[in-house]
């Protein structure tokens, strides 16, 4: 068989296996060996299942991702979410709409000190819920804010989807971050504008509620002084260049677990809970990052992103027409796969096509993260959204897919806002490479 069969049929193999619920970073490690077998030999392919795990176990660029989980371990059990929460709701509470403002606060200061989406909206579906339920507001309006804020995580550093970009990418974590920065304001802003015109347009899913007094306000504010104060530490720290990723990460992960010993949270049993949870994801990221590891040198072997170049230079089409067929192409697969994997499977033979169009990797990381957002709220997966109604059966998950549509709007507006003029994501970085 020639390299472009293999590669094909590689490429073939690997969705039909993620289709059929094998792991995806054994499926990746599967077809990545054999396809590369067919093209050279047993011996070679097969010693990748040692070189491969050694290089990924020794990448300091990976050593961020546990130790941000763990920071969220035990942010989760420092109860910061609901300190942020309360503080958010006690100065926007009484405008109408304002609980929903203030769960999109809450999610995005959170999302800043939480490993995950995931988590994010679970923890929010504890905390926020209740309360506007109490309120008199609408249970699938309330769902689908609570997870669009969850899903906005994925765009605020430090962000796990950006890390394992920059890792397969192979490019500058840091760099990202700073390019994060804009592109997650734009979205914070739609998603506010999006709950501004629903609550304008059918006033009875939100209702008001009683202004808090000055002292209630500046309690709740105290209250939520060191989430705060732990954001300030990461976000001061790492964009003033005081610390690197890495040593981010570990004073996130010290401080955190200190404010949870201060506060006397944390127990032996949510301990031991936490290192465990946070081992377990460690682990199957590290597994995909290996078998993409593998999986990328069967794809450059098989010469897949040069084919896919020449291909696509006789397409009578720009290279913006090009980006956006591939961003429709994300989407339709976001509705059959994860949209993380989607990334991580697609990103070997992507990456190649938007530099030879002469686009910046570090852009496409950001468009690559709103997809990834976008993935994790459009139906049938949507997985935040089954989070939730795991969590509160009783919202129907019809109604909430129907809820969440201007929130996807949102998200689908900030992604051709970014498309159209990319440097709104470059100038930052640009900026500071400059100064």
């Amino acid at each position: 068989m020639s390299a472009t069969v293999i590669g094909t049929s590689g490429i073939v193999a690997l969705f039909v296996l993620v289709a059929l619920h094998v792991p995806l970073a054994f499926a990746m490690i599967a077809v990545g060996i054999v396809a590369f077998a067919l093209q050279t030999e047993w011996g070679p392919a097969l010693t990748f299942l040692a070189s491969e795990p050694s290089q990924v176990l020794g990448s300091t660029d990976i050593a961020a991702v546990p130790l941000f989980l763990l920071m969220g371990a035990f942010v989760n059990v420092s109860g910061f979410s609901k300190d942020l929460y309360t503080a958010a709701a006690a100065l926007l509470g009484h405008r109408r709409g304002g609980l929903a403002y203030a769960t999109i606060g809450g999610s995005a200061a959170f999302g800043a000190i939480c490993g995950s989406s995931p988590a994010t909206v679970a923890t929010f579906t504890r905390v926020s819920l209740p309360e506007m339920l109490q309120r008199n507001y609408s249970p699938s309006f309330s769902g689908a804010t609570i997870a669009a804020g969850g899903a906005l995580k994925a765009l605020i550093p430090p962000s796990l989807s950006m890390i394992l970009y920059c890792v397969v990418a192979r490019t500058y974590i840091f760099d990202v971050f700073i390019a994060a920065v804009v592109p997650a304001l734009i979205t914070i802003a739609a998603n506010i504008l999006a709950i501004a015109l629903v609550v304008r347009a059918n006033p009875g899913i939100a209702p008001t509620s009683e202004r808090v007094s000055g002292k209630e306000k500046l309690a709740a504010a105290l209250r939520a002084a060191p989430a705060v104060l732990l954001i300030g530490i990461i976000f001061v720290g790492l964009y003033s260049g005081i610390f690197t990723v890495n040593e981010a990460a570990s004073v996130a992960a010290i401080v955190s677990f200190a404010f949870a010993l201060m506060r006397r949270t944390i127990t032996r049993e949510n301990f031991v809970k936490g290192l465990r949870d946070t081992a377990l994801i460690a682990g199957m990221i590290y597994f995909v990052l290996i078998g993409s590891s593998i999986f990328t040198y069967f794809i450059s072997l098989a010469k897949i992103p040069e084919q896919l170049i020449a291909f696509l230079s006789t397409v009578d089409l720009p290279p913006v027409g090009v980006i956006v067929l591939m961003l429709g192409a994300y989407l339709v697969l976001g509705a059959v796969f994860d949209e993380l994997a989607a990334m991580i499977v697609t990103l070997p033979f992507v990456l190649p096509i938007i530099v030879h169009f002469g686009y910046d990797p570090i852009w496409w990381a950001i468009i690559n993260v709103i997809i990834v957002e976008l993935g994790l709220v459009i139906p049938p997966i949507g997985l935040v959204i089954l989070i939730i109604h795991a969590m509160r059966p009783d919202i129907p998950l019809q109604r909430l897919y129907r809820s969440i549509i201007p929130f996807v709007a949102a998200d689908i507006a900030v992604l051709a806002l970014l498309t159209a003029f990319p440097q709104l994501a470059l100038w930052l970085p640009a900026l500071l490479r400059g100064s």
